[in-house]
């Protein structure tokens, strides 16, 4: 899993490709949570927490322009 201020270096085009792939992670985290083939329900929520820190370095991006 990447720091946020890893994410702070990357560009804005890595940053939501990188969300792309969380949030395809995540559904299939949901899917498998869903079909009872999910063991570690705790990367759940650390998928979700690296979408937010994502969103955040957008966010502070898109302030500094």
């Amino acid at each position: 899993m990447n720091k946020f201020k890893d994410l702070q270096n990357l560009s804005t085009d890595e940053l939501n490709a990188q969300e792309q792939e969380y949030k395809q992670q995540l559904f299939n985290l949901r899917f498998q949570l869903a079909t009872g083939q999910l063991e570690d329900t705790a990367q759940i929520r650390k998928v979700k927490k690296q979408i937010a820190r994502i969103k955040t370095a957008l966010r502070q991006q898109e302030l500094a322009e």
